[in-house]
């Protein structure tokens, strides 16, 4: 049974002002996951001590990793990553639409990853939408276009995960949620669980979308004293498995 975690590591500086990689890779450790989605990560920036988190998040961890530099300043990098110790393909690592004339905002992009498992294969897509309602509608159209979401290559079964700035009740989720399924929604009788802000979290903003091949077995917003510390967000895993075989 395969476990997929998606985590906004908040350039592994804890809640305490802590940066600590180490007690990052803990928090992904304790959950098991087979397959990682991070947001959030520092490449070689001065605030970060240089360090390439990416990289060593995944040696820590065991596994491979594909980055996606979403802001790019001189030689600092910043963005989103896949890591897993399965066979991994890249397909895409793009950015998504901003709004030109607010130049202050940040800017987001998405990565996109086959992964072999269970005899199938297994498309992961991975974002950070932004925090502008409608810089994160044009986000969203992006990603159920064709160069994403439907585009031919990217068949069922599918798994769309990340940091989405985005509560159930907005328009992007909707959208998101009318094309995929909200994996916390598809456990019934479960009520669904918070990540933001890790010391008392009442939004959820971090989700697991999933497409019809994929069956949601469980779903967990890891919620502990480390959880607490080491981010901003708690991490949130989905145990899940192919259906009629992948």
């Amino acid at each position: 049974m395969p476990r997929i975690l998606t985590y906004n590591v908040h350039q592994c500086l804890g809640t305490d002002r802590r940066l600590d990689v180490d007690r990052v890779a803990e928090v992904i450790a304790r959950c098991r996951p087979d397959i990682v989605a991070l947001q959030e990560l520092d490449v070689g920036r001065n605030r970060s001590r240089g360090v390439d988190q990416a990289h060593a998040l995944a040696e820590k961890l065991g596994m491979r990793f594909h980055f996606n530099a979403a802001m790019k300043v001189a030689e600092e990098r910043y963005g989103d990553a896949v890591l897993t110790p399965l066979p991994m393909r890249l397909v895409r690592a793009a950015a998504l639409p901003t709004l030109p004339e607010m130049t202050l905002l940040e800017p987001r992009g998405a990565l996109w990853v086959e992964i072999e498992l269970d005899g199938g294969k297994l498309q992961v897509i991975t974002t950070h939408l932004g925090l502008m309602p409608r810089e994160q509608r044009a986000q969203v159209a992006a990603l159920l276009s064709e160069d994403w979401l439907a585009h031919p290559d990217c068949l069922d079964p599918v798994i769309l995960l990340g940091d989405f700035n985005a509560p159930s009740r907005t328009r992007p989720y909707q959208a998101l949620a009318g094309a995929l399924q909200d994996a916390q929604r598809a456990l019934k009788g479960r009520r669904t669980q918070p990540t933001y802000p890790s010391r008392l979290p009442i939004l959820r903003i971090d989700h697991l979308f999933v497409s019809r091949g994929v069956r949601v077995l469980n779903v967990e917003a890891a919620d502990a004293p480390l959880m607490r510390l080491a981010s901003d967000h708690l991490p949130l895993w989905m145990d899940f498995e192919f259906k009629d075989g992948g």
